[in-house]
């Protein structure tokens, strides 16, 4: 495997070259991935109890067959791992494309590749503590006293990775949004403009996550609406294409 190294701005590679970084970073990820299934393979009945807290007190998910514990705790292994290793994997996903942005557009690139690790932990958080309590209160209250609602280990267990999983990779949205002003592709005021079409789609998204009920979808949707919003403001700040950047700086130091 070749060694990382740094790539600037002017360094022109070749397909080969490309490849070769490429594969260097999917393997940094993989080497990630090693100790955090190790890890959790190893604290794996702290992580099912991490998750069996959001549950009403007294209930314990089911299993139905003899080998369905081992393979239900070896996938919940599998999930946990990922999600501990997603902010290494987001890491090198945005340091593999920062070499295509100029010295000007990397200043404000940095920052935002550094922010993501971050905003991913934050949206497993937002989605551990204020999204999975209600969901799953809604969904095994709903019409309780004409079913004999089981909580099944294997579904259970999937729905919570996957939506601790899904809201740290949708807390990301402000990096999107100002790479997207960044490269000119979209304007500040156009997306202030278009406002009730990013909700629209926010709420499609919220739909598209594993909880599915009224109220979850709301809890899901508020925050990705506020960071859209603060993603506006920070493109309003930053986030012009670099020869508009340069112009608003001529034009300050002029006045």
């Amino acid at each position: 495997m070749a060694k990382l190294r740094p790539v600037s701005h002017q360094d022109e590679l070749s397909l080969v070259e490309h490849l070769d970084e490429l594969r260097s970073r999917l393997f940094v990820a993989g080497a990630a991935l090693v100790p955090a299934l190790a890890l959790c393979g190893w604290q794996n009945g702290r992580i099912i109890e991490l998750l069996n807290r959001p549950l009403p007190r007294g209930q314990e998910p089911i299993t139905l067959s003899p080998t369905e514990p081992f393979l239900t705790t070896a996938t919940l292994v599998v999930y946990a791992a990922l999600l501990l290793a997603l902010p290494v994997i987001l890491y090198q996903a945005y340091a593999f494309v920062l070499p295509a942005f100029s010295p000007t557009e990397r200043r404000v690139a940095l920052p935002l590749m550094l922010a993501a690790p971050i905003l991913f932990v934050a949206g497993v958080l937002f989605a551990y503590f204020v999204v999975l309590p209600p969901a799953i209160t809604v969904l095994l209250g709903f019409n309780a006293d004409e079913f004999n609602t089981q909580l099944r280990a294997r579904e259970y267990y999937s729905f919570a990775s996957l939506t601790l999983i899904s809201l740290g990779i949708l807390f990301q949205v402000p990096i999107g949004v100002l790479a997207a002003t960044r490269l000119g592709v979209v304007t500040p005021d156009q997306l202030r403009g278009g406002r009730r079409y990013a909700i629209l789609g926010i709420a499609v998204l919220a739909a598209l996550l594993p909880t599915i009920d009224p109220v979850t979808m709301i809890l899901e949707m508020l925050p990705l609406i506020v960071l859209y919003e603060a993603s506006i403001l920070v493109a309003r700040a930053f986030g012009g294409p670099p020869h508009e950047t340069a112009e608003r700086s001529a034009q300050l130091e002029g006045s």
